[in-house]
């Protein structure tokens, strides 16, 4: 086990402490996780596995995880009582309502219930139970056939998914060498690289990176090589 090593303001947390009840759940802090270097845990579900980057409470609350099925698994039907939101990285995942394959976003609003399975197996970004009241839309978008839009610089195309209020999620696409200008986010900014290599003036993050920036925390964001990035902001905002 390692504790977080701060460099600078910034917290990167290098490994977990599994008895830990709460985790990373102090969002004044810059966390960064190479969830590729994380063993996988088990979870109710035989078959069905998880890394776990923050969480309120055991099994309730808020919650970031990776989420990877083995083929033919699936978890008894449960309900999300404040909301489930998903980004299936690779495979195929199921549920009794349709078939997501990779590149899907979803969003099941609270209250909705489903028995989700995966016939080929699948690995998921999860966030649960980060719904606000009023934000009740249910979303299901295949982002390999949805257009991307031109970005705010030359080299950036972006994917809107989801508004609600000031929290905004998005695909952002950066063509290799594209570079950002500084700028600050009100409500924080939380990323998950689904490909290449993003970076700023703190570092670099592979492929299989979550980042968590805290609210009105500034960075300059480029790319050498080119990436994808799935961007949420404006959630952290109280």
């Amino acid at each position: 086990m390692h504790a977080p090593v701060k460099c600078g303001g910034v917290v990167i947390i290098e490994d977990v402490n599994m008895s830990e009840v709460a985790l990373n759940m102090d969002r004044t802090l810059r966390c960064v996780i190479d969830t590729t270097s994380m063993e996988w845990e088990s979870s109710p579900a035989p078959g069905v596995w998880r890394k776990k980057l923050e969480r309120e409470a055991a099994e309730s609350g808020d919650v970031t995880s990776v989420v990877l099925y083995d083929a033919n698994t699936r978890f008894a039907e449960h309900g999300h009582p404040g909301g489930e939101e998903i980004f299936v990285l690779e495979g195929l995942f199921e549920d009794e309502h349709d078939r997501y394959p990779v590149g899907s976003y979803l969003r099941n609003p609270p209250g909705f219930r489903h028995a989700p399975m995966s016939s080929e197996g699948c690995m998921l970004f999860v966030k649960l139970n980060m719904f606000d009241r009023d934000d009740t839309v249910a979303v299901n978008i295949n982002t390999n056939t949805t257009p991307w839009l031109p970005g705010s610089v030359d080299g950036l195309s972006v994917m809107p998914l989801h508004s609600h209020g000031i929290e905004n999620t998005a695909l952002v696409r950066w063509q290799p060498g594209t570079i950002f200008n500084r700028h600050t986010h009100p409500g924080g900014e939380e990323i998950y690289v689904i490909n290449g290599t993003f970076e700023d003036e703190f570092g670099r993050y592979p492929q299989g990176t979550w980042l968590r920036n805290a609210s009105y925390s500034s960075h300059r964001p480029f790319s050498d090589e080119g990436c994808t990035i799935l961007v949420k902001v404006g959630h952290m905002d109280d």
